[in-house]
């Protein structure tokens, strides 16, 4: 799980954060805003009940009270909703000797008062079911000894139903705030990976070939990177091309000595001449067998992408005549429309080692076909030589095996290929050919063609 999370595209990563954010964020917002809302609508509520308490007792302290609920006047606070019968709004002064005066919202009900030496709150139940929120005090009146209880109420439900309305309003609008700053991330995450997606394109086209270097023209970050590593494929480049050169400077080098030790084998005793001879020319396939192998580049990520029937021209021109002086068909089919993704020189040993070994081989028939099929590059060499047993093929597969082990040589062919195979991560399989003879079938991935 860990290496599938680790291999997850950078703006899947970021999309996921800001889904995570977002997720945790709105809600926690949502409800901070809700329990404000809710706590400033009650503050407003009891600031209304606070003061319409306040103009009851003024309305009671302008007026001369004899003591008896029929001589205390009813204060008038100018508001409909009191007059309204069971209007959810409500008022009600207790006298001392427990006869009161009420709105006639209250109608023929009482409130539930409880014995408060100041203002006090509580929630009742009020007429017809209602959740009123009530306010009382004990007043002192002029001209009664004892205290008067003053208390106002409220029906909760207007409250309760603004509460109910913001909170769907702020669901609704989170939601949608949600919506677009996932859209405007996911924006800014496409914007602001742009950079990383130009040096993917020029990466792949570099893989491809049609272009030597990656692009600089980047943001700073990118962009030095980008140098850092046009600076690492130009000295891997140069490496290449170097040992290329030493190899060849080498082999011209040893020529001249391994030409003179020749001709001085001549003036040996015959018994001697033959062993110098022999151990002469395995000295010759030696060198070049590793010089061979020093030249092959292998898939360097700068190399351009070569026209397989172009490169192999000259190689199946000069097979087509050797098979001809041994008196055998030679046939090829080269199907690439797309370039291939090898060093030409390398391309060229790999299909021209193969070839000559089936030549070398073959009765009467050599036949090869290069294709490119399902994005693999796919090389197929056939003859109606005496083939190979399978306990024979595992053996020539073998590290430093051969295909010829009864003939001459040191097998450098085969090396040569088995290394270019490896090299390519390419795969080599060697069966039995529909002609008779051996197959020697070769498939690279995509990254080669």
């Amino acid at each position: 799980m860990g290496m599938k999370l680790r291999r997850w595209p950078i703006a899947v990563r970021m999309l996921i954060s800001a889904l995570v954010l977002i997720a945790v964020v709105l809600p926690v917002a949502g409800w901070l805003l809700a329990w404000n809302f809710r706590e400033a609508v009650n503050d407003s509520f009891d600031s209304q009940l606070e003061s319409l308490l306040h103009v009851v007792i003024a309305n009671l302290d302008d007026q001369p009270v004899t003591g008896a609920a029929g001589a205390l006047p009813a204060p008038d606070l100018g508001d409909p909703r009191f007059e309204r019968v069971y209007s959810g709004w409500y008022w009600q002064v207790t006298l001392p000797d427990g006869s009161s005066v009420t709105s006639r919202s209250l109608w023929d009900q009482r409130l539930q008062e409880s014995v408060v030496p100041g203002p006090g709150w509580k929630d009742i139940q009020g007429p017809v079911g209602q959740q009123l929120r009530m306010l009382e005090q004990r007043v002192h009146l002029p001209l009664l000894a004892a205290p008067v209880h003053v208390s106002v109420a409220a029906d909760l439900s207007g409250v309760r139903r603004e509460e109910s309305r913001f909170q769907a309003l702020l669901a609704v609008s989170l939601a949608t705030l949600g919506a677009l700053l996932l859209l405007l991330i996911a924006f800014q995450i496409r914007w602001g990976l742009v950079p990383l997606r130009r040096i993917e394109r020029s990466l792949k086209r570099v893989e491809a070939g049609s272009q030597s270097a990656l692009d600089t023209d980047l943001p700073e970050e990118l962009s030095r990177l980008a140098r850092t590593m046009n600076m690492v494929l130009e000295r891997d480049q140069k490496l290449i091309e170097r040992g290329r050169t030493a190899a060849g400077n080498l082999a011209h080098a040893l020529k001249t000595p391994t030409a003179v030790l020749t001709s001085l084998s001549e003036q040996l005793p015959d018994e001697q001449r033959e062993a110098f001879l022999s151990e002469l020319s395995r000295l010759n396939e030696a060198i070049r067998h590793h010089l061979a192998r020093a030249s092959t580049a292998g898939p360097s990520v700068i190399g351009q992408g070569i026209d397989a029937q172009v490169a192999l021209a000259p190689v199946l021109r000069a097979l087509n005549t050797l098979s001809s002086r041994r008196g055998t068909r030679f046939e090829s089919s080269v199907n690439c429309p797309a370039p291939v993704r090898f060093e030409p020189q390398d391309f060229q040993e790999l299909v021209g080692n193969i070839l000559e070994n089936a030549i070398q081989w073959a009765d009467q028939r050599v036949s090869v076909s290069i294709s490119q099929r399902d994005g693999e590059l796919r090389i197929q060499v056939d003859d109606d030589g005496p083939g190979m047993t399978a306990e024979e093929r595992v053996q020539a597969l073998a590290r430093g095996g051969r295909l010829d082990e009864e003939r001459s040589g040191s097998g450098l062919g085969l090396a040569i290929v088995s290394d270019l195979v490896e090299l390519y991560n390419g795969q080599l399989e060697l069966k039995p050919s529909p002609l008779g003879g051996l197959l020697v079938a070769l498939v690279f991935p995509s990254g080669n063609s």
